[in-house]
């Protein structure tokens, strides 16, 4: 499967799957910054990716991002459409922090992962709501 990379700002690696059996592979940031307590910031990556024909690319955190730094992705996940990969269409990091301290981000530094994932999408077809209900919020225990 073949996915179309730019890299908008020199210096930038290409990102990388770290194992043979990764599923998602390494976001790194290309600009430094501080995540002021319980406050957010976006930091680029330097990188346009168009996913192959029929998938959309999943931004999620690495684990070790919150492990490590006690930042969250402030969306929590990021969707990037196959048609956001035009030339000013970089990908961001947007960062939360619910700590009471700073946090500094380095640049180069991995802070997320991305992954194809297949799209399929749903013709809606309009009726009545199924026979029975389920329950709810919780009724499986």
């Amino acid at each position: 499967m073949n996915a179309r990379i730019t890299r908008i700002r020199e210096g930038i690696a290409l990102p990388e799957y770290k194992t043979s059996e990764a599923a998602a592979f390494d976001i790194a940031v290309c600009e430094s910054g501080i995540v002021p307590p319980g406050g957010t910031l976006m930091l680029p990556t330097g990188l346009v990716i168009q996913s192959p024909e029929g998938h959309m690319l999943m931004v999620v955190p690495r684990s070790s991002t919150f492990k490590k730094k006690g930042l969250r992705l402030g969306n929590t996940i990021g969707i990037i459409d196959r048609d956001f990969c035009g030339p000013a269409d970089e990908i961001l990091i947007f960062f939360w922090n619910p700590g009471t301290e700073p946090v500094a981000v380095e640049a180069g530094e991995r802070v997320a992962q991305g992954i194809f994932v297949p799209i399929t999408r749903a013709t809606w077809i309009e009726g009545a709501p199924a026979e029975s209900s389920r329950g709810g919020w919780g009724s499986t225990g």
